[in-house]
């Protein structure tokens, strides 16, 4: 009894297993009926509505050219996005490559595109020069003259009246140095022949700044003859015909003592170039320096101040600008000047001489103020000028006129430029410079008509 009844519990489970199973079955199936009847009725409408706008609308739109058409609807929205912001911006950067562009002229104009003719020299000849004032109007033209021969040049230059643009052009060169130092403190280079020309020379630059006009003569000197001392080296002192002051002597010879006075307005370079020829002999009789001392009188040329003050520039200056030429005092006032070449030639011959005793440097050909303010007039076309005096200057010397016999006899040595020739090549240079609006390479002045040796 119980074994049947086991049986007949056991066929009951497994009936009611099956018709859930059965049950389960049918409910899957309708509910996948139910899914795929859904999708194909939303498909169907999805396709009457792209077949109702199709009808309706894209037959209304030309069916040419679609990709230009929506080329030119990007191009309208780019537009619309950029802004008055950007388009500034835009303006902006153009301007500044412009300023960018503008400055890399200037700077390529500075770069010379070739370095002078320099001849080649041998170790044994060839000699490390230094010039003190190396940048300024007489010093750059004597360190062209001592590039061309051969020599390595180390120019020293504190810029109170020097100019880079005055040396420019050797900027690069394997012989030229540059250095800039005030000789006032002391220097430490290797040289075998010193140019000391630093300093001051026109009143307007000396009278500015006297008490450093009395330092670049005795202190700068001091260490220019100590480093002459320390490695052996030649100096050549560059003094002027200021020593001799308002000469009570004409023409000046170097054994004339002078006539100056020691407080004035000029005491502060006429004392300071006393005093140092004086230091120069100290050293050479104390310390057995092997110096040279130059008296440079009046000297112009190519690579003047326009507007240092002194007579032929501010005489060429006025000529060229159609303006009043001033001669201050009464014009009868005399004065000899050499043109630069000539100078730079007469150093170089007193460097390499075996004289030691000043030598006046100078041409001896004398005019007066005023004939000298007619001379520049006439030299200028189309100058409508004309000559005036004002009042005179405060210790201005009345003559000026060097006795060059010594430079004759022992330098062989004499002026060659005559001083229409000397005047017309220094209005050339003034035209250029009121024309400068930019730096140019071919605006660097150089004299190439120099020896080629000592």
């Amino acid at each position: 009894m119980i074994r049947q009844s086991l049986k007949f519990r056991k066929t009951i489970t497994i009936v009611c297993v099956l018709s859930l199973l059965v049950f389960i079955f049918l409910i899957l199936k309708k509910d996948k009926y139910i899914d795929n009847s859904e999708v194909k009725r939303h498909h169907q409408r999805i396709d009457d509505d792209f077949q109702d706008v199709g009808y309706r609308e894209f037959d209304e739109i030309p069916k040419k050219e679609p990709y230009v058409l929506g080329e030119k609807k990007i191009k309208m929205e780019m537009n619309n996005v950029a802004d008055e912001g950007t388009k500034r911006e835009l303006q902006e950067a153009k301007a500044r490559i412009e300023q960018l562009e503008k400055k890399l002229a200037i700077l390529e104009g500075r770069i010379p595109q070739k370095y002078p003719d320099v001849q080649y020299l041998g170790y044994k000849e060839r000699k490390r020069i230094l010039v003190t004032g190396g940048a300024g109007f007489v010093g750059s033209h004597l360190v062209d003259v001592l590039m061309i021969q051969g020599h390595e040049v180390i120019v020293v230059d504190n810029f109170f009246t020097g100019r880079k643009r005055n040396v420019e052009h050797w900027f690069g060169h394997r012989n030229f140095e540059m250095i800039h130092h005030d000789i006032v403190n002391p220097l430490y280079v290797e040289a075998d022949e010193i140019y000391h020309l630093a300093s001051p020379a026109s009143p307007p630059h000396y009278m500015q700044n006297p008490v450093k006009t009395i330092k670049t003569n005795t202190l700068g000197t001091i260490n220019m003859l100590g480093l002459a001392r320390r490695v052996g080296a030649k100096i050549l002192i560059a003094s002027t015909s200021e020593v001799y002051g308002d000469p009570m002597v004409h023409p000046q010879p170097e054994s004339y003592w002078g006539h100056v006075n020691p407080i004035g307005p000029r005491a502060c370079y006429d004392e300071g170039k006393r005093v140092a020829e004086t230091l120069a002999y100290s050293y050479a009789k104390q310390e057995n320096v092997s110096v040279r001392v130059a008296r440079i009188f009046n000297t112009y040329g190519p690579r003047m101040h326009v507007s240092d003050g002194r007579v032929v520039s501010n005489f060429i200056m006025q000529a060229l600008q159609n303006l009043t030429i001033t001669v201050y005092g009464n014009g009868k006032q005399t004065r000899s000047f050499c043109y630069v070449s000539d100078l730079v030639d007469g150093l170089l011959a007193l460097m390499a001489s075996s004289y030691s005793l000043p030598v006046n440097i100078g041409n001896p050909v004398e005019h007066t103020i005023e004939e000298f303010a007619v001379i520049i007039k006439n030299l200028v076309p189309g100058c409508r000028s004309t000559v005036t005096t004002g009042a005179a200057v405060e210790d201005d010397p009345q003559r000026r006129r060097p006795d060059i016999t010594l430079a004759e006899t022992h330098l062989h040595w004499s002026p060659k430029i005559s001083l229409q020739d000397g005047l017309q090549r220094t209005i050339d240079y003034f035209k250029e410079e009121l024309s400068r609006t930019t730096f140019h390479n071919n605006q660097t002045y150089i004299d190439f008509k120099v020896k080629t040796s000592h």
